[in-house]
């Protein structure tokens, strides 16, 4: 093969073979899976644990300063949908957030932001979908940004911080769970 088309070859190659992918993972959830009862919410008839799950996440694009997660149902309220958690200015450096971290007495890595869910609760609201609905989606999408804060209100919630979040995005990485009852 001559240099120019090896050359050739290797431009024509997919983005992802040269520089791996940026993404996220659980030990807890997975795409197309059902969640466990330890995330499902624990009112409103709901009986889970009301625990978030453990994230982790690599290979963020470059110039990433900071982090954001939300976790949305896009089936909720006749396709109104439904934001169960809102973490942002999580620091460019964290890789990851425990089991629990969304939790009261959760460990969140310092200057870490909750807004409030539609819950309104500042902290992570599980799966709660009305009996007898099909499976709801449970978007878990990790947002790589521009910023190192986003210098939100205390009281903004999901949909601030979703607009907030598209001005200054470099990547995205998600994890899909379902739930029904």
């Amino acid at each position: 093969m001559t240099r120019a088309r090896r050359l050739a070859w290797l431009v024509a190659l997919p983005l992802s073979y040269h520089a791996a992918a940026f993404s996220l993972t659980s030990p807890d959830i997975a795409d197309g899976q059902p969640l466990s009862l330890k995330h499902v919410y624990n009112r409103h008839s709901c009986q889970g644990d009301n625990r978030s799950p453990a994230l982790a996440w690599r290979d963020a694009p470059a110039g990433t300063r900071s982090f954001a997660l939300t976790v949305f149902d896009p089936d909720a309220r006749a396709g109104l949908g439904w934001w169960h958690w809102a973490v942002y200015d999580l620091p460019a450096g964290s890789r990851g957030l425990a089991a629990g971290a969304g939790s009261p007495g959760g460990a969140l890595p310092v200057g870490t932001q909750q807004a409030r869910t539609s819950f309104g609760e500042n902290r992570y609201g599980g799966a709660c979908p009305p009996v007898g609905d099909p499976p709801h989606h449970y978007q878990f999408t990790l947002w790589a940004l521009d910023v190192a804060k986003l210098g939100l209100a205390a009281d903004a919630d999901g949909p601030a911080l979703q607009a907030a979040l598209k001005s200054h995005l470099l990547g995205q990485a998600r994890l899909t769970p379902i739930y029904g009852r």
